[in-house]
């Protein structure tokens, strides 16, 4: 999943979210010396990105996309989610979506001391293009992509990869529906806090 959904998912807690944000941007173990909230909501977001990458669901999606498209189909399914849930943000979230993606800029904005140096840039990047929000637009979702792709060391065909998902856009907002109530299940499971 991306940014828009593993924020949501995170639930309500800024620790959490803020975790759930960074669990892109940290590898290998979590540090110890982060808030048992940061630290939950990191392993939420690998969780989920497990969960995520092996669903049912999800792996036959990912079958649809012809080559090249195939071998980055697990990233044009993220970001292509992260539409669906922009465009239709009201039935999954109590809160305006523009006014959810404020707040987690805010939050970011807030916790900088946290962030490491690549999500300091990224909040940036997501100020300046109006995201997570800007998701519901189709046209920053091609937008996005050429983002991603630019940041490959070899070539890729990321750039076009939305007149890909143009092709399969009725099986993807069916595999959507199906998979989706299934995740926020699944997250809702982790949104009590550990003791530490």
């Amino acid at each position: 999943m991306n940014h828009l959904a593993h924020a949501l998912l995170s639930g309500s807690n800024d620790d959490v979210r803020l975790g759930g944000m960074l669990g892109d941007f940290v590898r290998g173990g979590i540090d110890p010396q982060l808030p048992i909230g940061v630290r939950h909501g990191i392993a939420l977001h690998r969780a989920i990105d497990t969960f995520t990458d092996t669903h049912v669901e999800i792996r036959a999606a990912r079958a649809l996309f012809e080559p090249p498209y195939r071998r980055y189909a697990g990233i044009l399914i993220d970001i292509w989610f992260d539409h669906l849930l922009a465009r239709d943000f009201s039935e999954w979230a109590d809160i305006r979506l523009r006014d959810f993606s404020d707040d987690l800029l805010r939050l970011l904005q807030d916790r900088n001391d946290l962030l490491p140096e690549s999500l300091g840039r990224f909040r940036v990047y997501m100020r300046a293009r109006g995201l997570p929000a800007a998701y519901a637009n189709r046209p920053m979702v091609g937008d996005v992509l050429i983002g991603v792709g630019s940041r490959f060391k070899h070539a890729n065909p990321l750039a076009h990869g939305l007149i890909e998902i143009s092709r399969l856009e009725f099986e993807l907002a069916r595999t959507f529906a199906c998979f989706f109530p299934q995740l926020v299940a699944f997250a809702a499971g982790w949104h009590e806090l550990p003791r530490d």
